[in-house]
């Protein structure tokens, strides 16, 4: 008596052994594929780098008087998050117009204070010195104090950070 065997040779055996591969696959992969998602995905995010802050009312602003406004904003890069200090000093001009100016120095990016009794901005660190309107009056800097771009909407000042 011969033994019948099926025209395409797969046995009961091969049979199980391919099914069994293919949910072992599938499986692995249901697995595999979101696990390699969240390792690669927060460096594929594009970073929120230009946004609007709002500083406080313009009625808090006294005429030719600079105020500081510091605020940190959280900046993601990848799975690195790295805490950012800004601070900027607003001046009321006697138009209304205001000016709005980084508290980092043009020469070396130090910080800068405005001194009273010089009436004047001054830092301490190479001995700059500049005007309320930011150009430089003395010192090492190369060029006027960085302005930043800014609107007044229902009262609120707001710069907009780069």
């Amino acid at each position: 008596m011969t033994q019948h065997r099926p025209k395409n040779n797969l046995t009961r055996r091969g049979f199980v052994t391919a099914v069994v591969g293919f949910l072992g696959s599938v499986i692995s992969a249901f697995i595999t594929l979101p696990g390699i998602s969240y390792l690669i995905s927060p460096g594929l995010k594009k970073s929120d780098t230009a946004f609007w802050m709002p500083l406080g009312p313009v009625d808090d602003l006294v005429e030719g008087i600079p105020k500081l406004y510091t605020f940190t904003k959280t900046k993601r890069i990848g799975w690195e998050a790295t805490g950012i200090s800004y601070g900027v000093y607003v001046i009321q001009k006697p138009s209304g117009e205001l000016d709005v100016f980084s508290n980092v120095c043009t020469h070396l990016s130090c910080r800068y204070t405005f001194r009273e009794d010089l009436d004047h901005f001054f830092c301490a660190c190479h001995g700059g010195h500049f005007a309320k309107d930011g150009a430089v009056l003395a010192g090492p800097p190369p060029r006027p104090l960085d302005r930043y771009e800014h609107k007044v909407e229902d009262g609120i000042i707001s710069v907009h950070i780069v």
